[in-house]
């Protein structure tokens, strides 16, 4: 018997007042799958992990978490808001969204703290994430003045705190120099077959490296869905949907011609 999906999306669609960003779309994802979501810029990424995320919900069509209805309804429910936000950590493209605390100890307290854990716990939880990311020497720094790497590694930390099982993570490797992204990349890897992980991305390095399957998204809709070997082998769906793109390439024999271009 095949477990209940971790989310469900049944024709979901989800309009701004400027254009539609998700189109009809259906997808399940399996407890313990690693799904990169791919596509170019406004293809609907961070809108899909926004939803998942019940941070904006569709206007047509149905999601699941767990079997659950995920509604503004049923997240205003105290119970099921609780179990959800334990369950479910969010790491934004730009940590400064969620960095918001006096120091990187104070942050990564903040969530054991709203969830009212006694205090020795708390302690322990957040020394214990400081060691895992290796940013013991900035307990008492404000997150504000740390470096982009190290304001990702804070914001990993305030979410791993709490253990959740499903991960939710926009861009994890952008704007981060190649040693930060090495770290990210780690980590990710280290969650495989523990955590249920979507993670949006440009980067098809970061898919290729973690990803179980993929979806490309195109205008909101499902341009393809299926294993990482497959769809980033598909150099013609990657060029179409610009993941990859086309230019000109000189070789020493003086020759030129044009072929796709990954650039991992």
């Amino acid at each position: 018997m095949n477990p209940t999906p971790a989310f469900s999306l049944a024709d979901v669609s989800f309009r701004y007042p400027e254009a539609v960003a998700l189109d009809g779309l259906h997808l399940s994802i399996p407890p313990g799958e690693c799904l990169a979501v791919l596509g170019a810029n406004g293809s609907g990424k961070s809108t899909l992990l926004r939803v998942l995320a019940g941070l904006c919900f569709p206007e047509r069509g149905e999601v699941a978490f767990f079997g659950n209805p995920l509604t503004e309804q049923t997240l205003q429910r105290e119970a099921f808001a609780r179990h959800f936000r334990r369950r479910v950590g969010v790491i934004f493209q730009n940590p400064d969204v969620q960095l918001f605390n006096a120091t990187v100890f104070d942050e990564i307290a903040f969530g054991p703290l709203q969830m009212e854990w006694p205090k020795a716990e708390i302690v322990e939880r957040v020394h214990a994430a400081l060691a895992d990311f290796g940013i013991e020497a900035l307990k008492d720094r404000p997150p504000h003045r740390l470096s982009g790497g190290e304001k990702k590694r804070v914001a990993l930390a305030s979410v791993l705190v709490l253990d959740p099982d499903v991960l939710l993570l926009d861009e994890p490797t952008a704007a981060l120099d190649p040693q930060s992204q090495g770290h990210v990349i780690d980590f990710l890897f280290g969650c495989l077959g523990k955590k249920t992980v979507i993670t949006t991305t440009h980067s098809l390095e970061v898919a290729q490296e973690i990803a179980d399957r993929c979806l490309v998204l195109e205008n909101g809709r499902t341009a393809a869905v299926g294993p990482a070997a497959e769809i980033l082998q598909d150099t013609a769906l990657l060029e179409r949907t610009h993941l990859v793109h086309v230019h000109r390439h000189r070789h020493p024999s003086g020759a030129v011609h044009s072929h796709p271009h990954r650039h991992y």
